[in-house]
């Protein structure tokens, strides 16, 4: 059974670990043996712990989960060479990956929340010979998209990666909405779920356009409720969103 090693022991590489564990060896390296010991615990199958200090990576596949500010410091705790580096880091350059870590080639890859239920919107791109391997790996916690560039990596990052705050504002403010008109709390959220699981589903196959229109009958409830949105300038508000996160991905860059 092939090995992965985790440098990084944190929520994301848990999360990660959780979609891989059926099917791969697993080996997580960090400063703690006690906080390696308390992931083996949640992860609730047996992984081989080692110390982050002189840790020898050579011909291994790494998952580094480190803080982006940390890789400095944790490049030069290891040894040897890894066959390949997938990186969950935002922000973090395949340039910088390839100067600070010893390996034969680098993949950029950019989960998002719902790793952790293995549902995530995963975005990759790097080393081109390793792009059937990463859509397997990181297919483990969801869905998968290689992207041609840097750049393009970048602005999912704005989209995929910070999605996850912009739609739980939306739905904390629809909730809020329905609360303000008079529905408890409890019911309003629990409507709110309810809506958000089944646009889930249909997002998937119909055009967000059409999805619209499907709903939308003139003169109707949903018409009046549109047209504050419209109003209100939800639209651009969104589109001014994915803008200034990729501004800000490109200066972690």
């Amino acid at each position: 059974m092939e090995t992965i090693t985790f440098i990084g022991n944190g929520n994301m590489a848990l999360s990660i670990a959780e979609g891989l564990k059926s099917e791969y060896k697993l080996e997580v390296v960090g400063r703690s043996m006690q906080k390696l010991e308390a992931f083996e615990q949640k992860l609730g199958v047996e992984v081989e712990r080692s110390l982050l200090e002189n840790f020898n990576i050579e011909g291994k596949t790494l998952m580094l989960c480190v803080k982006p500010a940390n890789v400095a410091e944790v490049s030069e705790k290891l040894k040897g060479k890894a066959r390949v580096l997938y990186s969950v880091l935002a922000g973090v350059t395949l340039s910088t990956l390839k100067t600070s870590f010893n390996t034969n080639a680098v993949v950029r890859t950019m989960p998002n929340l719902a790793a952790s239920v293995q549902k995530s919107m995963t975005t990759l791109t790097g080393d081109t010979a390793f792009e059937e391997e990463a859509h397997k790996l990181l297919g483990a916690i969801g869905k998968t998209r290689w992207l041609g560039s840097e750049k393009e990596i970048d602005i999912a990052t704005a989209l995929a990666g910070s999605g996850p705050a912009y739609l739980a504002l939306v739905a904390e403010a629809l909730a809020d909405g329905a609360v303000k008109q008079g529905l408890k709390r409890d019911d309003a959220m629990a409507i709110m779920r309810g809506l958000f699981s089944g646009f889930g589903e249909l997002i998937e196959t119909i055009h967000p356009a059409l999805l619209k229109d499907g709903v939308m009958s003139p003169g109707g409830t949903t018409a009046a409720g549109y047209g504050a949105l419209e109003e209100a300038n939800v639209r651009n508000g969104c589109i001014k969103a994915i803008e200034e996160a990729y501004k800000k991905a490109k200066e972690l860059s």
